[in-house]
């Protein structure tokens, strides 16, 4: 019997599943997720989701994921699916009847990858033959709820008991606010939404619950804020005992630079001399800062946050929050930590300029996405971002699958990133 997770992407449902000791078969068509997916140890057939037949999975079958690519639907596209969302619903209901039109509404679709959602039930409908599977779990971004719906009565008159909503993945321990259209159902359980484990505002346990956590906000999955490891600031100054590292050359990268460098040292005479990183545009200057005992002083502080894009609406989380939905694609490069002012600590000190915007990296991206640290994403860095915007976050995953499997997730099954 065999978990099968169709449009398995790079692992997000796959690495889940790891957790609560089971494996899944993944079916992926795209190079680098399957490379990221070999090199996770993941079984993978490469394999286009829409052509492959169904047979070899024929009463073998006891589970059935799917995320269909979300890129049709999803507010970072030109959200084509949802002019095409007639056409889903057609190829759905033909498909409920064992009749195969997908070929013909494909021609009239504005974006050829609407039609994918309805790839589920070609699979169940040759599945439900064979009284299998024993469950389902599927996820898309909201503005597919109401095609999960139509799943539903469907499912139900097949004997399965179904849910669909929309979960904020915050709500179970993912630094993300991600909001996601999921579909549950079982033909030996009651359908339901898993409990939240987390909330905006933490909830003590009482008589009417176990209470729940504050939102894991990014400085803590990130490991940033810690006692070892300072939240990462630029500053005039620094030294020891005087805060984070400042940008010692122009040089730095990344925001993970900050966080592992350490602090820095101040100049033996006593004078700290700081050439800022700055905006495209902006004069360099250096900041001195003079103490008469010659240590220096830290003379200002900034405070990280993460930004969505270069839009105008974009979102911006501070880093004592989770951070909003993470896309990427062909924004791949505007997703950065950017700087805000903070008052200055010193009057009387010069105010050094905002640096220049930081871009995320891949790693961090996957944290943010709960994947593990040392996840071994492969391809370029715009081919490893689209993998973990388009992936679902293995936390929500875990929580949305214990129930099938007879599993209770403890907060150590998931250790965020230190």
């Amino acid at each position: 019997m065999i978990v099968l997770d169709l449009f398995a992407g790079p692992g997000g449902w796959s690495h889940s599943l790891t957790i609560l000791g089971v494996r899944d078969v993944g079916l992926e068509w795209d190079e680098w997720a399957c490379k990221t997916r070999a090199a996770a140890r993941q079984l993978t057939i490469r394999t286009d989701v829409a052509m492959y037949p169904v047979g070899p999975f024929l009463g073998r079958t006891t589970g059935l994921i799917a995320s269909p690519p979300c890129q049709a639907w999803s507010m970072a596209g030109k959200r084509l699916g949802l002019l095409d969302q007639p056409l889903v619903h057609q190829a759905v209901a033909d498909l409920t009847l064992g009749r195969d039109t997908r070929a013909k509404l494909l021609t009239a679709c504005q974006d050829e990858r609407s039609l994918l959602a309805a790839e589920p039930m070609r699979y169940l409908h040759a599945l439900h033959q064979h009284g299998q599977p024993e469950w389902i779990a599927m996820e898309e971004v909201p503005d597919v709820l109401p095609l999960w719906r139509q799943y539903a009565p469907i499912l139900r008159t097949w004997g399965f008991s179904v849910w669909t909503g929309i979960l904020n993945a915050a709500d179970y321990g993912v630094p993300q606010t991600r909001r996601r259209a999921i579909l549950l159902a079982s033909r030996t359980r009651t359908a339901e939404p898993p409990p939240p484990t987390h909330a905006k505002v933490a909830e003590p346990e009482s008589l009417f619950g176990p209470g729940r956590a504050r939102w894991v906000s990014m400085a803590e999955a990130l490991g940033w804020g810690a006692t070892d490891r300072p939240v990462p600031t630029v500053c005039a100054g620094g030294g020891p005992g005087g805060g984070p590292e400042p940008f010692p050359s122009g040089s730095r990268k990344t925001l993970s630079d900050a966080r592992d460098r350490g602090t820095w040292t101040p100049h033996p005479d006593g004078a700290v001399r700081q050439p800022h990183r700055v905006r495209a545009g902006a004069a360099r200057h250096d900041t001195q800062v003079h103490r008469p005992d010659g240590q220096s002083a830290e003379a200002h502080r900034w405070s990280w946050s993460l930004r969505s894009n270069n839009q105008a609406n974009a979102t911006v989380r501070p880093l004592s929050e989770p951070a909003g939905t993470l896309f990427f694609g062909h924004r791949s490069n505007e997703c950065t930590w950017v700087a805000e002012s903070a008052a200055a600590i010193s009057s009387d000190a010069e105010s050094p300029p905002v640096p220049e915007p930081i871009r995320i990296t891949a790693r961090e991206a996957g944290v943010l996405q709960t994947f593990p640290a040392d996840y071994p994403w492969a391809g370029n860095k715009g081919q490893q971002f689209s993998q973990i915007g388009n992936a679902v976050p293995p936390r929500l995953a875990a929580h949305l699958l214990a129930p099938h499997l007879g599993k209770t997730l403890t907060p150590d099954d998931f250790t965020l990133a230190a």
